[in-house]
């Protein structure tokens, strides 16, 4: 079951965060306040199960990164490092492009300036991560099946001979 709820929530996240790196219109502060809302639901439905040691939050770091810098200021030196700090799920690509769409929603919001979004590649052009914008929405998580002894020793066990196993023998 852990398995498979981390698995459901890495294309939870995979897809939200493509999404919003796609679209122009999902760039937005209340659209990064609606994000964290409803990944707060996911996170309370896991501790509800006890599932919080699953690994499947830990797949929905880059989307909850995300909708933080939706949310953060974006103007200061100050601002530009607790964003290259608070982002390390996030590729210098996908913050970039974030900051590039976000689009204000009111008049009390302003674009992100060119020179803010340079300042953040400078702090982060040492960084060695993938140049990919996308998550793979593909991706399939390895399974591992628990080995669980048998009470049986295989000594005791009888083969019936209406199998045809009378090849076998036992060493």
């Amino acid at each position: 079951i852990k398995q498979v709820v981390k698995q459901m929530f890495y294309i939870i996240g995979a897809v939200t965060l493509n999404n919003l790196l796609l679209r122009k219109d999902m760039c937005s502060w209340s659209k990064g306040m609606q994000i964290r809302y409803n990944v707060s639901q996911l996170e309370e439905w896991l501790r509800d199960k006890n599932l919080m040691n699953s690994g499947a939050k830990e797949t929905l770091e880059p989307l909850i990164q995300a909708a933080q810098l939706l949310q953060v200021k974006k103007k200061t030196d100050e601002d530009a490092e607790a964003i290259c700090s608070m982002c390390s799920a996030l590729t210098t690509a996908q913050i970039v492009k974030v900051l590039n769409l976000y689009t204000p929603v009111n008049e009390f919001e302003e674009r992100v300036l060119v020179s803010f979004i340079r300042t953040i590649q400078m702090r982060l052009r040492d960084r060695k991560d993938s140049p990919q914008l996308l998550m793979d929405a593909k991706h399939i998580f390895p399974v591992t099946f628990p080995f669980n002894p048998s009470s049986l020793a295989l000594e005791t066990i009888q083969i019936p001979a209406s199998l045809g196993l009378g090849f076998i023998s036992r060493v």
